[in-house]
């Protein structure tokens, strides 16, 4: 078990430095930012291109647009972002570690729960996530917006963390088992995500009890494993 724990771990930190490199590569196709001023302004055209990509789509925005709401030139958000997929990979990428940093935070608290509070956090944590970053659904959704080595990464690194947490709730569970788990588990979680736009607002309230339910059952069963 702490071998295949050890292949864990490294899968996670050679998954970061792709997405390090993925980000530099997205963002960085032009100029590098060199001083506080040239990080600042990198920082004004994404909140830019995050606000352009909700309002108005992947497809429709135009990067003369993020420029002007940006209030910059579109020298000099060619000189950052050559193309409108590099600013999106750059926008994803800084997204991904924004829900990187919450299943840290996760993977943190774990100790401190019981099953019933786990469940209740793992349904919530995509759901909130994506209410805070509305943009990162605008991408992962628009096809091509997002490479599909990115989509990957994010997918795995995703199953990384939960593998973690499982190793904690159910330390008996045995190690082969962790990554199905955590597949099942991530699958769970993208449930309550689809439930979002169910209607009427007290069906889906219900609906997504009983899917907190399933889980804390499925997570009771991994225990006694």
């Amino acid at each position: 078990m702490a071998a295949t724990r050890q292949h864990h771990l490294c899968e996670a930190i050679l998954t970061l430095e792709f997405m390090r490199m993925s980000s530099r590569i997205s963002s960085r196709g032009g100029r590098s930012p060199q001083r506080q001023r040239g990080h600042e302004r990198v920082a004004a055209l994404l909140a830019a291109a995050s606000a352009c990509f909700v309002e108005k789509g992947y497809d429709a925005t135009t990067m003369t647009e993020v420029a002007a709401r940006a209030g910059a030139s579109i020298g000099s958000l060619y000189q950052f972002f050559p193309t409108k997929e590099a600013l999106a990979g750059a926008l994803i990428a800084d997204h991904a570690e924004a829900l990187y940093a919450r299943m840290e935070r996760l993977v943190a608290q774990t100790p401190g729960w019981n099953t019933e509070e786990l469940s209740a956090r793992l349904i919530r944590a995509f759901a909130d996530y994506r209410k805070q970053h509305p943009s990162f659904v605008v991408l992962v959704e628009a096809g091509g917006s997002v490479p599909s080595m990115l989509g990957r990464t994010i997918r795995q690194r995703m199953r990384d963390y939960l593998c973690q947490i499982l190793a904690i709730h159910a330390p008996g569970l045995a190690a082969g088992d962790l990554r199905p788990a955590a597949m099942v588990v991530q699958q769970l979680m993208k449930a309550a995500v689809a439930l979002q736009n169910e209607q009427p607002a007290a069906l889906r309230q219900a609906a997504q009890t009983q899917l907190r339910r399933a889980l804390a059952l499925y997570l009771k069963e991994l225990e006694t494993d």
